[in-house]
This record gives C-alpha cells, sequence and structure tokens, in this order.
C-alpha cells in the first residue's frame, strides 16, 4: 500500500495522441448563471490559490487555479442565493447572486486569526491527537456511500512550454470511510486531450497513474499511506501554530519520517478540525533523499540508455465538511523530474502536474460503478477520451478555470495543426 498512491497520481507521459481542445469564455446559458473572477488576500492584493467557491446548501463548488481565479456554473434550478469562498486562514466571503452572469469579479479575503491559545497547543501531545483524529474517521467522513462528481485535469511540461493537456469529467464511488480504499472506483465520463505534435517533445517515460488518484489520493481513506497504526510509526510529529478554516479553528500537526524503510517517507502537515477532529486538509512531499525509493515506485517504463531524476513530488489533499460529515474536495499531485541520455551533456527538465476537484455529489441511493466501466489502476486517459473540437464541449459542468498561461498553451498547440 506504500506506493498506492503514487501509482495512482503520477501521470503517464507517454504522448502519442492528438485530440484538439478548446479554451473559451462560458456563455450564457438559459439553464444556468456563470460567475468568474479572483480571489485575492484583501491587505496584499496576493492572489490566493486553491480557494473553495461553493454554493452554501448544496454540493456543487470548485477551486480557484493557481493564479487565484475561478468560473463555477450554478443551475437556475436550485435557486441558489449566494456564493461562500472558504479559505485556510482567511474569513469566509459572501458573493450574492442576482440571476445573472457575473464577470471579472474581485473577491478579497480577510486573515483570521486563531482562537486556540499557544499554551494549550504546545501541551498536548502531537501523536495521540493524531491517533484519535485517525480513530474518528469512520464516523467523521462519509458513513454511507457516495457519488462523486469531479473534474480531472493533466498537464505535461518540458521546461516551461506545455507539450500535453487532458481534462475529463470523472465519476467516483466513494464506500464508507469504515471499508476499504479498494473498494473505490472512478469512471472517465467525458474528456479530450491535446498533445504537441512536435516530435522532439515526445518522452517515451510512462508513470503510471490518471484520475486513479481520486481514489488512492485520498490519504484520510488510504490510511495505511500515513494514517495507520503502523504507518504512524514510521514519523515523529509536532504541534504547530493553529490556523482558521470555515471559522472553524483547527489543530495544524507537522510530521517528518524517524524511521527508515524499504518505501519512500514523507515530510508534510495535517490539519484538524478542533471541534470534531476531523481532517480537513493535508499538505505532504516525499523525502527527497530516497530518491532510488521513489524512482523505483514511480518509474514504469523508460529507453535502456535513459536516465530518470525525480526533484520533487508534491500533494494536496482537502476535505470539506457538509451536514456533520466530511467528503473529499480537491486533490492535487505535482511530480517535477530529469531526464538525460548517457551520452548527452545536458538534461531537459518536466514538470507533471494533476489535479482534481469534487464539483458535485450524490448521497442518496447510490449504485457502484460496474467493474467493466471503471477505471483500471494500469488504464491509460488517453485510451479513455476521444477527439473534440466544440467551444461548448463542457456545457453546463463546473471546472477548475484554466490559467492564462495554460489557455495561451492551448492557443499555441491548436495552431501547430492548421
Amino acid at each position: 500500500m506504500k506506493t498506492e498512491l503514487i501509482k495512482a497520481t503520477a501521470i503517464f507521459c507517454v504522448l502519442c495522441v492528438c485530440s484538439p481542445i478548446l479554451s473559451s469564455k462560458n456563455r450564457k446559458s438559459p439553464d444556468y448563471v456563470t460567475v468568474s473572477g479572483v480571489v485575492k488576500d484583501q491587505q496584499t492584493r496576493k492572489t490566493l490559490e486553491y480557494v473553495n467557491i461553493s454554493v452554501p446548501g448544496t454540493s456543487i463548488g470548485t477551486v480557484t487555479n493557481s493564479e487565484g481565479g475561478f468560473t463555477i456554473k450554478v443551475a437556475d434550478s436550485i435557486q441558489a442565493k449566494r456564493l461562500e469562498i472558504s479559505y485556510l486562514g482567511y474569513m469566509n466571503q459572501i458573493v450574492t447572486l442576482k440571476g445573472e452572469d457575473l464577470e471579472d469579479i474581485t473577491v478579497l479575503l480577510s486573515s483570521n486569526a486563531n482562537t486556540l491559545p499557544e499554551v494549550v497547543v504546545r501541551a498536548m501531545d502531537p501523536l495521540k491527537l493524531v491517533q484519535e483524529a485517525a480513530s474518528k474517521v469512520p464516523v467523521n467522513n462519509s458513513v454511507s456511500p457516495n457519488l462523486l462528481t469531479g473534474f480531472y485535469r493533466e498537464t505535461v511540461r518540458k521546461r516551461r512550454n506545455y507539450i500535453n493537456v487532458t481534462e475529463a469529467v470523472i465519476n467516483i464511488y466513494k464506500t464508507p470511510y469504515s471499508e476499504d480504499v479498494d473498494r473505490d472506483r472512478v469512471q472517465v465520463f467525458k474528456g479530450r486531450q491535446l498533445v504537441s505534435p512536435k516530435a522532439g517533445d515526445t518522452l517515451i517515460v510512462k508513470l503510471q497513474g490518471g484520475p486513479i488518484g481520486a481514489i488512492y489520493g485520498d490519504v484520510v481513506k488510504n490510511r495505511d499511506l500515513i494514517l495507520g497504526e503502523e504507518a504512524l510509526k514510521d514519523y515523529k510529529f509536532k504541534m504547530e501554530t493553529p490556523v482558521m478554516l470555515d471559522e472553524r479553528p483547527h489543530y495544524v500537526v507537522s510530521f517528518e519520517p524517524q524511521r527508515i524503510q524499504p518505501y519512500p517517507l514523507f515530510y508534510g502537515k495535517l490539519y484538524i478540525d478542533e471541534g470534531n477532529l476531523s481532517f480537513t486538509q493535508a499538505e505532504f512531499s516525499y523525502n527527497m533523499k530516497d530518491r532510488n525509493k521513489i524512482t523505483n515506485a514511480i518509474l514504469k517504463k523508460k529507453p535502456f540508455n535513459l536516465r530518470f531524476k525525480p526533484e520533487e513530488l508534491t500533494y494536496l489533499v482537502t476535505y470539506k465538511n457538509e451536514n456533520g460529515h466530511t467528503y473529499l474536495n480537491y486533490i492535487r499531485n505535482e511530480i517535477k523530474f530529469k531526464c538525460d541520455w548517457k551520452r548527452r551533456l545536458f538534461s531537459t527538465g518536466y514538470s507533471v502536474v494533476s489535479e482534481m476537484v469534487v464539483t458535485d455529489k450524490q448521497l442518496q441511493n447510490v449504485s457502484s460503478i460496474a467493474y467493466r466501466d471503471a477505471f483500471k489502476l494500469k488504464s491509460v486517459l488517453s485510451d479513455n477520451v476521444g477527439s473534440f473540437y466544440d467551444e461548448d464541449f463542457w456545457e453546463g459542468y463546473n471546472i477548475i478555470a484554466p490559467t492564462e498561461s495554460l489557455e495561451s498553451a492551448v492557443n499555441k498547440l491548436k495552431k501547430q495543426y492548421r
């Protein structure tokens, strides 16, 4: 189980399929209103990445991109009156909906100081806190099966240039958090891909993964990774300065390896709700002292004379509370690595990013995804998406807004086919 997270969330890089992708502003629809804008720190005016944008009382939501930008579509049928914006360490903000599109709005968030006395935090035993929170996972998280709808995007960069962009709407069947993670399933519902046609951009390296990361990247469900009884023994824990999230105080516990294992270990932080001890966020990265172990875990295929060197491997996983239970909300994985041929002097740097945000969920009368329709651990995403060239491809689905650099890259790649 220790290597399943890397297997699931690292992205394959065999670039061989060309399916054009379009990126354009959402058109006004009679069925929903579209709100777009940017979220910034009120004091510094710095943009804030991965901020939660949601419709209170529903399961509809998305997150801001790495430039603080967002787009969310709200169906007229739910008669929503507002959006709620929430972010770690900030006060929640409300945007009023008026039944019409709102474009290029700026949302300013003000910081929210923690309310937990420092002396109380320092006196706590961090390991016991994490153990207690882990023991409450079966009751704090979803206690019945649910079906999540998510938007998934993966990109590959060669140096600074995008050479692969893939997007998909996925369905995620989650069993109760008291059950094993291997019973969860992912299905690719709709997707599209754009790949650089330049022969020099083709990298014959395969890192198995894709949307299956929505299962194994769920570190709270996949507890053997960090939170299992045996896994906790690999780490030493430390209490950090508390923070506020959704206007609720949270403990922050950092961890680092304290033992040597045959598999790579992590450095990171866990965010735990003070009230119910639910995990709401996890940030962790692999210990790069274990480069050989990481390579053995993630590298599935390469040419004999090609040298592969991982530089950085990071994860962000967030959860959101809904009606007293916590559900998976967002997963982001980034891997940076270098490749060079043994007889060449210089190496080439690559960056691969995958992210998935839950945009809606079904909590009742849920049926499992059939095994034949499920995305398998050894599946390749390009085999599950077709060729699309449609400005309204995403229709009413919520997505993660593309950054300006991604939009520019898509336009450049499209021109190469004309």
